[in-house]
Order: C-alpha cells, then structure tokens, then sequence
C-alpha cells in the first residue's frame, strides 16, 4: 500500500463548518403526498400526539384543517398557538405568527401548508420563507407538502392535469430537509375520499373530479412523487458510502449548463436542467450571454431575465453572466471553459425564414460544433402569463418624435441644397441623401434612419427624376437604382445602429468594471473599516445615483447605521432598521424588489463572508428597479466590501494575537530574569539578617558591620529592580509624564556620579563636559536615571581598574552624551538588539541585571525626541550616546 494512503485524512474546514451550521439548526420534516387529500396533515398530527405522549415538546404552529372531521379531531389535544391578525382591504386576516413561535421555543413547530403565499404586511412573502427563519432559530419544524408545489416539477404538473400551479417551494428547501416522509394512498381510495366529501366540499369536489383528480392524472403524480422519494433515498445512501469508504460505483462527474436569456421559455429550461442534473447528481450551471441586442429589451424582458437568474439561483444552480457578441461561440466557450458534459437549450419557435436571417438557428450551430457536449433540446410551450411577486414602475424607451422631425429636415436641407446646385452636383444628388441617413442612424438609431431613406427616396422622384415634380418615373434606369438606394439605407441605418448599440455596451460595461476597480483599488491598502464603508458609500451614490445606507453590528450586538450617502432627511426610520437588522442576523437579502419584507424602501444586502456576516448595505429602489447590470454591480460591490471588512477584523484579531503571544513572552521572559534577580538579595538579606539575629558575641563589629553592608547592597539592588519594573510599566502604559525644564548636563552627570558611587570603586574615571555646553530642555530626573543606568551597565561589564569615560558635546542642534568602558565589548550583530526588553548578551562570567536598564533609557530618551544607540570602542569596550535636541536657546537670565 502506498505511504500515503495509510495517512489520515484531513477534515475539509468547509465540511466542518456545514456540519457545525446543521447542528445549531433545527431538523426539517417533510409529509409529502402526491395531491391534497392524501393524509399528510392527518398523519402529522398523529405523529405529533405520539411526540407529546413521550414528552416532546410540541405545539402547533399553523395547521389548516379544511373543516375535515377527522382533521380536527387530531388538532385537539395538541398545545396550539395563536395566529396573528392582519388588516388587508378591510378585512381581517389570519397567519402564523413567527414571534410567538421564536418566543415560546418548543422542541417541535408543527406548520402546514408549506408552499402557502402569505398575506399582505407579513413578515414574509412564502411559508417557506417563515420556516427558515425558525429552523435558523434551532427549533424543529414539521410540514406538509404537495409534489406539484416543487418548483423544478411544476411545468411537469402543468403539463400533467393542464392546471398550472402558482404557489411554488425551492427545491432546495426540500433537498435540505432531515426527513422526508411520503404519504400515498390508492387512487380509487382518494377519489372515494372526494366524493364522501372528506376532503372538498361537494360542489368542489365535483370540479376537481372533472379536472385536476382524474385516475390518470393521480397515477401520474404519484410516479413523480415516488421518484423524487426514490431519488433522495439512492442520494442518502451514496453520502452513507462516500462517508463511510464503503466501495461502490460512483457516479462520474457530471456538469449540466443551461442558457438563460428574456424569452417566457426559459423557466421551463432551468427547471428541465434541474431535474437533469438532479438524475445525473451533476452541478448545474445557469448561463446567461449578454449581447448588444440586450440594449434593445424591453423592461418587461430584463425583469424576466433578473427573474430567471434568481429562478437558476434558487434551485441550487451557479449562475454566469458573460458579455459576447456571438450567441453560438459564447456558449460553447462556456461549455469548454467549465468541462460541461450536458447543454440544455430551447427548440426554436421561430420559423425558418427568421432563422434564415438572423444567420441560422443556434440549435443547429450548438449540435454541429459540440464535440463532445450532450445537446439536449428542450421542447416547450409559451409559459402561462406570470407577474413578479414585486412590482415597480417601468418606463418604455421610445424615440422622441423630434428625432424623426430632425431627420426630416435634414433631407429638406439637403434637397434645397441639391435644387440650388444641381447643375454642378447633378452626378451625386442621389448620394448625398446617404449623409442624413447615416447620420440620423448615428444619432438617433434605426427607426429614424428607415425613415428619412423612404422621405429621401420620395423627394429624389419628385424633384430629380423626370417627370419633375410628379412621383412618376420615365427613366427605367431609376426602377432598380431606388430600391437599391433603399437597400443600401437600410443596410447602413442597420449596421450603424449595431455600432452604436455596442459602443453603449461597451461604455455600460467599461463603466462598470472602472466602478469595481476604483472601489477594489481604493480599498486595498486600507485598514479602517470606517474608511472602507465611506469609499462604499459614496462609489454606490455616484455610480448609481441612489441613496446608499450601509449598518455595522457594535460591541454590544446592536446594528447602527455607520455611513450614507445622498440619504435626505428621516431617511433611514425604526422600520427601515428594522429590516437591516433582519438581513444582517439572517444574512439574507431583505427588503425592496425581494420575497422578505418587500414594503420596504430599501434593498439591504447583507455583507457577507464565507464566515459570518460583517455589515449590511442599504440602497434605495425608487421608481426604477434595478437593472441586472446595477444588481451584479452591487452584489460585487457588498462582496468586496465584505471581504475588506472581514481583512481589517483579522487583521485586528491578529494583532491581538501578537500582542498576547508578546505579552505571554515578556511575562515568561519577567518570571525567568526577576525570579533570580530578586532571589539573589533576598538570600542574601536574609542571610544576614540571621546572622545579626544569632546570639550576640559570636560576631565581632566588623563581621556586624559587613552583613549590614551586605543588607544593604542588597536593598539597593531590589530598589533598582523595582524602579527599573516601575519604568517599564511607566512607558509601557504611556503613563509617564515629562517635566520639562532647562539642564545642565554637567550638574546632572555629578548627581548621577554620587548615585552610582558605590559601583565605581577601584575603576579610574574621566570626565569631558566643555564649559560652554549648553542648557538641554528636559527632564533632569529622568535624563540623570539615563546616566545612572548606563553608569551601572559600564560598572557591570568592565573589569576592576579599568577606564570609564564621560564625554558630553554638541553637535548642530543636539547635545551628545556618551559613556564608554573597556569591557569585552558587543558583538556587531546585537548593536541594536541591547535595547529591547529583558535582552542581554550572553558574557563569558555571569553579570547579574533583568536586562531593563538599557530599554528603560530607550524609552526616555525617545520620549524626549533624542536617539539613543551602541557602538564598539577602538581597542575594546564599548561607548553608549545618547543625543538630546537643543534648538531652542535659554532664557538669557539663566546663561
């Protein structure tokens, strides 16, 4: 066996993370049956009285029994919520209230209806949508659930009874479900249900019979719900092998695309992808190619393309946006790009002729040029007329009619010009009439290009060709060169067109990509998440010249908003933070144009990262909704954002980090050096203490008189260590204060020599001060410490009868102070490492200290403006300068 397949594997941080998300989420289970009546409710219900009976907590949350008998007896016994009240057009109306449930916290929620559209003002638009929010809440949920609900199913089961069913689930709420429990019964059986009246009242029932509860209707539901079951089963069991290297056959990878575009058909591709993929368990890729001719859409059809991508997205497929100019070479790029193996596309519903035109069909060019590629072609009907679920005003480009007038003058102008000077431009009068219709394409599009060729093909007959001022023609030459005229127009007017509506693409998307690199560039060395969020703000305000919001959570959990832009008063009320605050803890999109809380006036964009969510972004939607361009712009923009935000908090914590590692070092680094620094006296001090404590007599005065000598180096040696730690931690805190004042560095060098005394016995001194240094603005206490402890550094390293030299002199506008010894010297490579904390060199004999002198002198001479630094001594030894500023001159009482 191979070494490396006896090593363990490593676990996938994503794979933890997923599974650390399920465990704080509540568990999902599904009934699902293959139509109403089938005694999903009835069995929840069941199952929900043997959970109290064993000690569950379970209450109801929402159940609709339909006044069924038998329905109702189940509900009783069963601890119930209250629902909650909404005004809608002057009735009062009833839903599931989420805030009772989140406060009340059972162990199990019992909700029916999962694919039911909520009333106006609730919280949510869907069910579905609740129920999320409660299993985020870590509270179990019960369900029901019809299989012509399922979105991928539903032009399947509109196919199936000819009813097209409107309230629709994500597949993906299904496929994440925990349990998914399937409740079927015969048809016979359910239709005898129907007719007892069990499940519709009877003139309902009576309809339904005739319709939707047909045996071969029921027949075919229930192959589709027993699919769907079968395929979650061989799913489970696949992750069961997987997980537990249980050998097996494997599906081979699979990657299934399916192009998206504005036509009403493109919904039924997606969902006829989805269950493709879902067979072959591929991922799926929705892709939409943005040519020039999306410039000439309507608002209805990029509203249907927005709406398609979000359909792409809610059932579990990656969605890409790519700009070409060619349909057929972007998608079998795309195809080889991303190693798809199978391609969903629509069969054509144009006829040939148009197919002719437009280059031929790209069905027939993708199945020429595949290669390797499946090409599946997708049958489909014109889908049944939908409205989005959020509504916003559009307006209709049209040309202005000043356009075609324009255009129309121009040709005047250019006939009286033609009729002034015909007699010297009679060769090219019919070419001039070229000039405003190229120039009418250039400006105002084709429309009026077609326009002004036919009026100048009309004003060329009647002023040009003979007959003069009649539209008769007697020249036979004229009969082809007009229509040839018109031809060359229209060809000019078409292309010219093209251009322009791709140099607006091209502009839009210039504009665009300029917007992400400006905001990435600007943010890239930033580290404020203030700064960050200011640059978001107003990057969205100029770009899309709508009001910008973005929230940040504080300290205290609370979310505040922390910059905006273009925001006039009472702008951002309670109810709009409100909404922020929801998509910030649930890291949804909430508000405008979305499912969740629609009625706002702003679209809040979570800011998210694969960890947590940092912020929320707020824009306003006004009149217009966004285009899909401005939302892909603002997703990136929220992304970037998110991804700036989350460096600056690491960057932060890590920082953190330093300082705890730094901190857990200087401490470890304070115990090692002060255990034995303050061990050392204290043995001593203690010694002699007990020896002076013995009977008297034993000791004679000068064996008294040298333990007191000892007592008292020792005491000394403690107050320096003492001193030194209340230094550090002085500068260390900022704490230390400045008592600046004029300084003569001779009368502090003889202070500081009377300190150090003691330490300098048997050692020849010499001292160079000139009489003419001047006074120093500082502290003398602490510039005499600075002397003292370099003193004491020189009296440690050098040997007894050895030189110690001060010299003092000025140099431009500092004062040098240097204290030089004949020690053994330092090595070059620790010049600049003697000043840090607790750093010392290590020496061939043991030299007692905590290595705190010499940072302690850094630090103040630094707090002064001065520098401080080490140099080697010609022939041994080592020289300390320091250098203190005096640009300033005494007052001239003091010189």
């Amino acid at each position: 066996m191979p070494e490396e397949s006896k090593e363990k594997k490593r676990p996938d941080p994503d794979v933890l993370l997923t599974k650390l998300n399920k465990e704080n989420r509540g568990k999902l289970t599904v009934f699902l049956g293959a139509a109403a009546g089938v005694g999903k409710t009835y069995t929840m219900l069941e199952t929900a009285h043997e959970m109290l009976a064993s000690g569950v907590d379970v209450v109801i949350g929402w159940v609709e029994t339909h006044k069924r008998v038998e329905t109702e007896k189940m509900v009783e016994g069963l601890p119930r919520l209250p629902a909650r009240e909404i005004e809608h057009r002057g009735r009062t109306l009833h839903e599931m209230d989420i805030d009772a449930i989140l406060a009340r916290r059972p162990k199990v929620v019992l909700v029916d209806e999962l694919a039911h559209t909520n009333v106006a003002g609730s919280r949510h638009v869907r069910r579905f949508q609740d129920v999320e929010e409660i299993l985020n809440a870590g509270i179990d949920v019960s369900t029901t659930l019809n299989i012509q609900h399922i979105e991928s199913l539903n032009d399947i089961v509109a196919q199936i009874t000819g009813v097209t069913v409107r309230e629709t689930v994500p597949d993906s709420i299904v496929e994440q479900a925990d349990q998914v429990q399937l409740i079927d019964i015969p048809p016979n059986e359910l239709i005898k249900r129907l007719k007892e009246g069990k499940i519709y009242l009877p003139h309902q029932a009576e309809l339904a019979l005739n319709k939707f509860f047909r045996p071969g209707n029921i027949n075919a539901l229930r192959e589709l719900s027993l699919r769907f079951t079968a395929y979650r089963v061989d799913k489970e069991l696949n992750q069961y092998m997987q997980e537990h290297d249980i050998p097996g056959p494997w599906p081979a990878g699979e990657r299934v695309m399916v192009c998206v575009s504005s036509s009403p058909f493109s919904a039924q591709l997606i969902r006829a992808a989805r269950r493709l993929a879902r067979g072959l368990q591929a991922e799926l890729l929705a892709v939409h190619i943005d040519t020039p001719r999306r410039l000439e859409l309507s608002e209805k059809e990029r509203d249907r393309i927005f709406r398609n991508m979000r359909l792409a997205e809610e059932l579990g497929a990656k969605t890409i946006s790519v700009v070409g100019t060619d349909l057929t070479e972007e998608i079998l790029a795309m195809t080889r790009e991303h190693n798809v193996t199978h391609l969903v596309v629509g069969k054509p519903l144009r006829g040939r002729i148009w197919e002719w035109l437009n280059g031929g069909a790209v069905v027939n060019k993708l199945i020429r040029y595949s290669g390797g590629v499946n090409i599946h072609v997708i049958q489909g009907n014109t889908e049944v007329k939908d409205e989005p679920k959020v509504k916003t005003l559009a307006t209709k480009a049209t040309i202005p009619l000043w356009n075609y007038m324009a255009g129309v003058l121009m040709i005047f102008l250019v006939t009286v010009g033609n009729w002034l000077w015909r007699e010297y431009i009679e060769s090219i009068h019919m070419m001039l009439y070229l000039l405003p219709v190229l120039w009418s394409a250039v400006w105002w599009g084709k429309g009026p290009s077609y326009v002004v060729a036919l009026v100048s093909v009309l004003l060329f007959d009647f002023f040009f060709i003979p007959p003069f001022f009649s539209f008769s023609i007697s020249d036979l030459r004229y009969l082809w060169s007009l229509p040839l005229f018109l031809l060359v127009s229209f060809t000019i007017g078409g292309q010219t067109e093209k251009l322009r509506l791709e140099a607006r693409l091209a502009r839009q998307r210039e504009k665009t990509t300029r917007a992400l690199y400006s905001f990435s560039r600007e943010i890239a060395a930033v580290v404020d998440v203030q700064a960050i969020i200011g640059i978001l703000v107003e990057q969205a305000w100029q770009t899309l010249e709508r009001p910008v919001a973005v929230f940040l959570p504080q300290d205290n959990g609370t979310l505040l908003l922390a910059a905006e832009a273009g925001i006039k008063e009472s702008g951002i009320d309670t109810s709009e933070q409100a909404v922020a605050i929801w998509a910030y803890e649930h890291g949804e999109i909430a508000g405008r144009c979305t499912e969740t809380l629609p009625g706002a006036r702003y679209m809040y964009l979570p800011l998210t990262t694969s960890n947590n969510t940092v912020g929320v972004l707020g824009i306003r939607i006004q009149e217009k909704m966004l285009t899909p361009v401005q939302r892909r712009l603002m997703e990136a923009w929220a992304g970037l954002a998110a991804i700036a935000v989350e460096r600056v908090n690491l960057a932060d914590q890590a920082r953190r980090a330093a300082l705890l590692v730094e901190s857990d070092q200087l401490r470890t680094a304070l115990f090692n050096s002060i255990s034995h620094e303050l061990r050392t006296p204290l043995a001593s001090i203690i010694g002699a203490i007990s020896g002076l404590l013995d009977v008297e007599g034993i000791y004679s005065g000068e064996d008294r008189k040298e333990l007191l000598e000892t007592v008292k180096e020792g005491a000394n040696r403690m107050d320096r260590l003492v001193a030194n730690l209340l230094d550090t931690a002085r500068l260390e805190s900022g704490m230390m204060q400045l008592k600046i004042d004029w300084c003569d560095i001779e009368d502090i060098t003889g202070i500081a020599l009377r300190r150090v005394e003691e330490s300098l016995n048997g050692r020849s001194l010499l001292v160079r001060i000139p009489a003419d240094l001047p006074l120093v603005k500082a502290d003398c206490v602490l510039v005499e410490q600075v002397l003292v402890n370099l003193l004491d550094n020189a009296c440690k390293y050098s040997a007894l009868g050895s030189e110690i030299v001060i010299t003092a002199s000025q140099d431009e506008k500092v004062v040098q102070v240097s204290v030089a010894d004949r020690g053994p010297g330092i090595p070059s490579e620790y010049l600049t490492r003697v000043f840090d904390k607790f750093y010392r060199v290590e020496q061939p004999k043991n030299v007692s200290g905590t290595g705190l002198g010499l940072s302690i002198c850094k630090g103040i001479i630094e707090a002064h403006g001065g520098t401080i630094h080490a140099e080697n001594r010609p022939g041994g030894g080592t020289v300390m300068i320091f250098a203190l500023p005096c640009d300033k001159q005494p007052p001239s009482n003091m010189v």
